[in-house]
């Protein structure tokens, strides 16, 4: 069984047993978290997609870890201006494990 959900302003597929980084989610680190909107759930044979979400639906995950990205250097620069700006970014994420998706 599968699931497409959204947080953070992304869209994920997800199974059960899986393991994943999303946008910081605010909770601690062993804590179950309950992901509502489910845009699709589905098996091997039939799918069920929401309009924008199943009603019902949800998926249960358990917070693994509280981690940053990797940096990302923002650099620009106008031609022949003499413009130099040099600016850093470190995305803080949720690491999350995917205990059980609840359907229909």
């Amino acid at each position: 069984m599968y699931a497409v959900i959204q947080t953070g302003g992304k869209q994920y597929r997800v199974e059960e047993g899986m393991t994943l980084l999303v946008e910081k989610l605010p909770a601690n680190i062993g804590d179950e978290v309950v992901l509502d909107k489910v845009l699709i759930i589905g098996d091997a044979e039939k799918a069920t997609i929401g309009r924008p979400v199943v009603e019902g639906a949800k998926v249960l995950a358990e917070v693994v870890d509280q981690t940053r990205g990797p940096k990302i250097i923002v650099f620009k620069k106008r031609s022949k201006k003499g413009y130099k700006k040099t600016q850093g970014h470190r995305q803080f994420l949720t690491e999350i494990k995917v205990k059980k998706i609840q359907g229909k």
